[in-house]
């Protein structure tokens, strides 16, 4: 790759340390973006569900706007991240800006379901490079030992866009109806085009790396086929839909075929020669227990937030801001941290401190906002502590398991290495969600299928009625609670097995 000095000498001072950090700045821009897109739909489906009249009693078919996206992000994102690899990274970010611009358009102007689910695959697709070609960026420019930082910056970048996702889409959608947040894209792309063109270098890697494209491709179609099965559009009925089981097998079929593949090609996806594998891996299954645990949080605080606390919309966001802001903070401290200290510790804390987060959630009582901790002479409140705890302990791990597997793959193959973080962490968001969501549903109907709704001509008087209804109302939310604190509890075994993986990464060695 034609890039600055990255010996950390005397490329540190002067223009030259000018130029990388307007650089990562326009990489980090672009990051922004792509992360705002993967969020800001959160606080818009109401609005979108009345603008394209979706009747309310199929609402499912709009849940293909959020996981629309993720599929695209989450399929294109091997073959993105090697191509970056071969063909630059400034071409690549350049292309994905030039995508994501026209799949925002695609999503303002769309006036079906379809249309606008389209447009966000699209918008997925660019998204899916901005975070990996960037990170490989980093790489490219910053020696080994001073890389973590700006990994844990550009992580930072990431993580801000899950902050200002749900409250820029709110806060815009309020203003101008929700077309007017992904027209708004329109300019942002533009101008983050401009600054990729002004701050790095253009053309190829001196050394090309070719391209694997079947890998990547059957890798893609397995990804897709994952998240096609887990998609249920009548959850109540059963766990999977009528096609989940056959396109499960298939999507299993489409993974050993890539397996086989990678095992035989003389060009691969990865090429393991010079990798060392088991801190390799190790850090790809904690980067995948750090996404379900990230997506649970999100889905889940501002579901508890809604149908326990009575919150709607703006009020669900708010209170998630807790999480969405420590999480930034805390990837920013874990790049730090880095710095200074092995990146297996720094991992492994991060996910230890989000488990004992998870592990007191799952003692929340529905009266959550009244019932702070009381640690002797401290009253701290409940919901804040252990949202903020939660978000400090993922946004931990961002760097220290990025630095890892850059630092264990050859130069060559970092866009690769970057797009497999990332890849790791969307299949753990989407696979982690979708298993626990589908069986806290199941939990849910278990202990609420003895209820029957109480009526009124079956009472002798209202006070009976009241009394019957109240009880059903507290069954319910008893039901619902218990759901949602369960579902807590094994996100917090999860992040546990993530710490174990990560201490498996190993100290810092020279290659």
């Amino acid at each position: 790759m034609t890039s600055p000095d990255t010996t950390g000498t005397g490329a540190g001072t002067g223009a030259a340390a000018r130029s990388r950090r307007l650089a990562i700045s326009a990489g980090g821009l672009a990051v922004l973006l792509g992360a705002l897109d993967t969020y800001v739909v959160l606080g818009l489906l109401r609005q979108i569900v009345e603008d394209l009249q979706v009747p309310l009693n199929r609402i499912e078919r709009v849940t293909p706007i959020v996981t629309g996206y993720l599929l695209g992000y989450v399929a294109a994102m091997p073959l993105l991240g090697q191509a970056s690899d071969r063909f630059g990274r400034k071409a690549l970010l350049q292309t994905c800006l030039t995508v994501f611009l026209a799949g925002s358009v695609l999503t303002a102007a769309a006036e079906s379901v379809p249309l606008l689910v389209t447009g966000r695959v699209v918008l997925g697709i660019a998204g899916g490079a901005l975070l990996p070609v960037t990170l490989a960026l980093a790489a490219d420019l910053w020696s080994q030992r001073r890389r973590a930082a700006v990994l844990g910056a550009v992580g930072g970048a990431q993580e801000l866009g899950s902050v200002l996702g749900p409250v820029y889409g709110i806060a815009l959608a309020g203003l101008a109806g929700w077309r007017a947040v992904f027209w708004v894209n329109v300019p942002l792309a533009l101008l983050a085009m401009v600054v990729v063109h002004l701050s790095i270098q253009g053309g190829r890697p001196s050394q090309r790396q070719k391209a694997d494209v079947v890998g990547a491709s059957l890798l893609a179609v397995a990804l897709g086929l994952l998240v096609v099965a887990l998609y249920n559009p009548e959850p109540q009925e059963q766990v999977l839909p009528s096609w989940g089981p056959a396109t499960l097998i298939a999507a299993a079929a489409a993974f050993v075929a890539f397996v086989g593949w990678e095992v035989t090609a003389r060009t691969r996806l990865l090429d393991t020669a010079n990798v060392q594998l088991r801190p390799f891996f190790a850090a790809l299954g904690a980067s995948l227990a750090a996404g379900a645990a990230l997506m649970v949080t999100l889905v889940d605080v501002e579901l508890f937030a809604q149908t326990l606390l009575g919150e709607r919309d703006h009020g669900a966001v708010l209170l998630l801001l807790r999480f969405l802001i420590a999480l930034p903070v805390g990837a920013v401290i874990g790049g730090l941290l880095a710095n200074r200290m092995a990146e297996r510790w720094v991992a492994a804390a991060g996910l230890l401190i989000a488990a004992c987060g998870f592990l007191l959630m799952s003692h929340w009582p529905a009266e959550v906002l009244s019932t702070p901790h009381e640690l002797g002479p401290l009253t701290l409140p409940r919901l804040d502590t252990d949202l903020i705890l939660v978000g400090i302990g993922l946004g931990l791990v961002i760097a220290p398991l990025s630095a890892v597997v850059l630092r264990v793959v050859p130069a060559g193959q970092h866009g690769m290495a970057s797009a497999a973080v990332v890849v790791a962490r969307m299949t753990g968001m989407l696979v982690g969600i979708s298993a626990l969501s589908a069986w806290g549903l199941h939990r849910f109907h278990s202990l609420t299928a003895d209820l029957q709704t109480p009526l009124p001509m079956l009472y002798p008087n209202d006070a009976a009625f009241d009394r019957a209804a109240a009880e059903y109302a507290d069954r319910l939310q008893d039901a619902m609670l218990t759901q949602y604190t369960e579902i807590f509890a094994i996100t917090a075994i999860v992040c546990l097995v993530g710490a174990g993986l990560a201490l498996l990464t190993g100290p810092r060695r020279a290659r």
